[in-house]
């Protein structure tokens, strides 16, 4: 792994801690190349990658492409999991909790065990899935998809889906990390989202544009968005999460917009890439921003903060990209 790249980075992942690659980020790249630390190019796929996430196993970073082709990819080899004739595979989702890998191509959804490979399950939609999401304890599946996100039991075979409505196109999904809030962002520079317990909608607007990336910090007390000139943190403690209560915007600076965010659960640390290249960070416990990436350039479209809260990867639509130390 040798950055900048020549490709755009279409993401970075750090592994769970405890794997034998921890600390050190994967990324995967618009040309169907996968670049771990200290090892050459691996040629996943024959076209882009659209989606990755780790695998949960820890151990190497799983790829869907618009070959139709979801790929697990580790330093040492390639094995492909599942492939899909004439589809692109652009929506992927893993749960180290049950070894479940979720992927979609156009109305289908696949589920996969990654210690048994002859468990699959496939649940179809009406309408084409943009985004999939287990929850946390991985055994629930949210599809979004046009008109709302459909609820799945991802082990049931049969089955009739929990649909919660919203009009509208959703094209990003989070739970919250206790499980009692389903997030998901709009194609209408805004978010919905639902208290499961009662199916109770939550209404997230205000946002100058499409608010695609989340990440909870502070134990899961704040959720930070992308979407808006800065980072836009949401209250989530408390029985009513950020139901009557308002956001506040970090480090937000006039002709730019934040176009991902991440943090790691336990800190209170907020990381941002924005649409000029530049990439900030600020400790909600201290005082003010500090930029990792000065430099002015092609948007960010790559962000990662690892488990530990301790390093920042980082990736660009130009292929520039960088891994920088956070402190502790």
């Amino acid at each position: 792994m040798r950055p900048p790249f020549d490709a755009f980075v279409a993401a970075a992942l750090f592994p769970p801690a405890g794997s034998a690659l921890a600390g050190e980020p994967a990324f995967a790249l618009g040309d169907g190349t996968v670049r771990f630390s200290g090892h050459d190019p691996i040629a996943a796929h024959d076209g882009a990658v659209l989606c990755a996430a780790p695998h949960p196993s820890g151990e190497g970073i799983l790829t869907g492409g618009d070959d139709g082709r979801l790929v697990w990819t580790t330093p040492q080899a390639i094995k492909e999991i599942a492939a899909v004739k004439g589809r692109w595979i652009d929506a992927l989702d893993v749960s180290a909790e049950t070894g479940l890998i979720a992927f979609c191509a156009g109305r289908t959804v696949h589920v996969r065990d990654a210690a048994d490979a002859a468990f699959t399950r496939t649940f179809e939609h009406e309408r084409s899935v943009a985004a999939l999401r287990f929850d946390p304890k991985g055994r629930r599946l949210a599809a979004a998809s046009y008109g709302g996100v459909a609820l799945w039991y991802a082990r049931i075979a049969e089955q009739k889906a929990q649909v919660l409505r919203w009009a509208g196109s959703h094209i990003a999904l989070a739970f919250s990390p206790d499980g009692r809030f389903l997030l998901s962002a709009m194609q209408e520079n805004a978010l919905h989202g639902w208290r499961l317990a009662d199916a109770r909608d939550l209404r997230m607007g205000g946002y100058p544009a499409k608010p695609k990336s989340f990440a909870f910090l502070a134990k899961g007390a704040l959720m930070a968005t992308s979407g808006a000139n800065g980072a836009v943190v949401w209250p989530f403690a408390g029985a009513g999460g950020p139901m009557g209560k308002e956001a506040v915007e970090i480090g937000a600076e006039d002709n730019v917009l934040v176009t991902l965010v991440a943090a790691a659960l336990p800190s209170r640390r907020i990381c941002a890439g924005r649409n000029d290249g530049r990439v900030w960070t600020a400790d909600l416990a201290g005082s003010g921003v500090r930029f990792l990436r000065e430099e002015t350039g092609a948007p960010i479209s790559a962000l990662a903060v690892s488990p530990d809260g301790h390093r920042l990867a980082w990736g660009a639509e130009d292929g520039a990209a960088g891994v920088v130390d956070l402190g502790p």
